[in-house]
């Protein structure tokens, strides 16, 4: 199973449009639909927000002859993204659409990790993994605390909910944030793919976090959800430095484009909503041709071939699956890894600006640390650990006649 990205024929730009009426679709369902049909739709929005932030920046320094092209991808790619967020129910929560933020981060950066063919990049994608994984469990502590509900039910028991890389030593110095980069000409075009993804991915979550953070009350919860989109933006530079500096700013459009097809050709392979699944179909025909005028330009402007970019078919999709093995793996073994620059060292060698850093910044105390303190998650949240020795003891003296 592979997909073409050479040959196979998207819809024609001019016939990409919409309605108002399809821009605001009939969303799907917090409980009934599968959580990992939530995970697809944050997941593209978030490729879409970061296809359309690219092009903006592209547009500044392209040709004037050029920027036609990039405002009317862009345009579509507005829409999609505009489509797929309104996809998200009204009756879920912001602390719900949070919980599934981190599901998504954890599952696919776990898949991403897995196959990713260079040593180092995976274990920056393991890095980043732990540390969104440590967020969940902070998210679902406020949950528990704010709302009364249990992470689960948006979970849908896919992803484990307890500590990883502890938030509050997350914190790093700017230098201990930037990583080695892929060689443009060397690197398997599944590593490029995998680098645009979640850069993209991550730099969503930042945004969301530092929009709907001061919409709380609960001081809490303000300070927790400014703590946590603090390491989101460290994620996001992360993962924007293990790009090649050298590659052409084509280059990293054909790169894109060529993430964003995957990434709707994984969504199709997945998902199991029909009405869902027709949407992700209609946006990879879309992509398609986006990638073909993305091609053309790129033979024009620069004379390659883009086939020495992006390769002309895809292996397997990205699963959208359970990662519980391979990540509670991962936390046995790297829990305690720590940076020194670009590198990953022990927890006894992490560079002195670091701790530096982290101390001013928890001087005051770690909101992660306060909301989480003497949480540990248990079906039904903390209420029924307090209720369910209460019921037992009843039940007992029930059956002994006492």
């Amino acid at each position: 199973m592979s997909l073409d990205l050479f040959h196979e024929r998207g819809t024609p730009l001019r016939r990409q449009v919409f309605s108002w009426k399809e821009l605001a679709p009939e969303p799907i369902s917090k409980l009934d639909d599968d959580a990992f049909t939530r995970v697809r739709l944050i997941l593209m929005h978030g490729v879409e927000q970061d296809a359309c932030r690219f092009k903006h920046v592209l547009s500044r320094g392209i040709h004037p002859d050029l920027r036609l092209s990039l405002a009317a991808i862009r345009r579509v790619e507005h829409h999609q993204a505009t489509l797929i967020n309104w996809m998200q129910p009204a009756d879920q929560s912001l602390l719900e659409t949070t919980i599934g933020y981190e599901q998504t981060a954890i599952e696919v950066t776990a898949y991403v990790a897995r196959v990713e063919p260079d040593p180092y990049i995976a274990q920056v994608h393991r890095f980043g993994l732990l540390e969104d994984f440590d967020h969940l469990y902070r998210f679902a502590a406020l949950m528990d605390r704010v709302e009364g509900k249990d992470a689960n039910a948006i979970l849908q028991s896919y992803t484990d909910i307890s500590p990883g890389r502890a938030t509050a030593v997350e914190h790093r110095a700017p230098a201990d944030d930037l990583r080695r980069w892929y060689d443009r000409e060397r690197a398997a075009p599944l590593t490029k793919i995998h680098a645009a993804l979640l850069a993209g991915s991550e730099y969503q979550t930042r945004d969301f976090y530092l929009t709907i953070g001061p919409t709380f009350a609960d001081p809490v919860a303000r300070q927790l959800y400014a703590e946590i989109a603090s390491i989101e933006e460290q994620h996001v530079t992360q993962y924007h430095s293990i790009s090649d500096p050298d590659e052409t700013w084509l280059e990293k459009w054909l790169v894109h484009e060529a993430m964003e097809a995957y990434a709707y050709w994984s969504c199709v392979a997945y998902e199991r909503n029909p009405r869902v699944k027709a949407i992700w179909e209609r946006f990879l025909d879309y992509e398609l041709e986006h990638l073909r005028i993305a091609r053309e330009i790129f033979e024009q402007v620069e004379g390659r071939d883009p086939a020495s970019v992006i390769p002309t078919s895809l292996p397997d999709p990205l699963d959208f699956v359970s990662h519980r093995k391979f990540v509670r793996q991962v936390l046995a073994r790297e829990v305690d890894l720590r940076t020194n620059g670009s590198e990953f060292v022990p927890l006894s060698s992490e560079s002195k600006a670091s701790l530096a850093y982290r101390t001013h910044m928890n001087r005051d105390g770690s909101p992660s640390e306060a909301v989480a303190a003497g949480y540990r998650w248990a079906p039904g949240t903390e209420l029924t650990s307090l209720l369910i020795p209460a019921a037992t003891s009843q039940l007992f003296k029930r059956a002994s006649g006492a």
